[in-house]
């Protein structure tokens, strides 16, 4: 689904309705995040969809070290070259080298929808089910450029959290800072590891006024989203 010229949106049902998005920049292809199969075959078949091959994907990028996000990274790293971006404190994570740090296993509210997400949490405190290892190629920090995207430095659902800004199309990617499914909430409170960095980081995102702003779990904001965004920032 094209949610903004050059903008792609693509999901699955499994790793919590998540989402990685592929941009169109020019002719080079700039990928983040890359959903939870390892096989990578909804990317690519999107790829394909839109007339691009493996080695036009120039850039991946990557919002955090959690398994829902990272499952066609090695596949895509593989057959495209691109170069490989994330924020130096989840590098060992990417590369299998550290588990991501646990999160907590306590219900959390409201309980009618906590139950949806709660076999994430398990896995991550687990360990179940681990991505492919791959290293990244080139850490991130906040104001560096990607392609088109502006790098946005956004602790608090981890501590090396990323999101990207697209000015020229107003496209805010906010990762899990932000989440829409199982409904509209700032992030999953069981998966943010430090509330204080998060709430900064919710006030800084609103402050984009994104006229789209497209999230790691559930359907991109498309109508309202600048004022969605900063109904939520209220709420932490």
């Amino acid at each position: 689904m094209e949610i903004a010229p050059g903008v792609h949106s693509l999901g699955q049902w499994r790793g919590g309705r998540v989402h990685a998005f592929l941009l169109e920049a020019g002719r080079e292809l700039v990928l983040i995040d890359s959903l939870f199969d390892h096989d990578a075959g909804r990317v690519l078949a999107t790829m394909r969809r839109l007339g691009y091959g493996p080695k036009d994907l120039r850039h991946i990028v990557l919002t955090h070290g959690h398994r829902s996000h990272l499952g066609g990274l090695a596949a895509l790293k593989r057959l495209s070259g691109a170069t490989v971006y994330a924020h130096p404190w989840e590098a060992d994570i990417i590369a299998g080298e550290r588990r991501a740090q646990p999160v907590t296993l306590r219900p959390t509210r409201p309980l009618r929808t906590w139950w949806k997400i709660y076999h994430l949490q398990l896995g991550i405190q687990l360990g179940l089910n681990p991505h492919r290892p791959c290293p990244i190629d080139q850490p991130l920090a906040d104001g560096d450029a990607v392609g088109p995207l502006q790098v946005i430095s956004a602790p608090g659902h981890s501590p090396g959290h990323m999101a990207f800004y697209w000015p020229e199309r107003r496209v805010l990617f906010a990762g899990d800072a932000i989440a829409t499914w199982p409904t509209l909430a700032p992030g999953w409170p069981a998966f943010n590891l430090n509330v204080t960095q998060h709430r900064v980081t919710l006030r800084r995102l609103a402050g984009f006024e994104a006229a789209t702003v497209a999230v790691g779990h559930g359907e991109p904001l498309q109508k309202d989203a600048a004022e969605l965004i900063h109904r939520v920032a209220q709420t932490v």
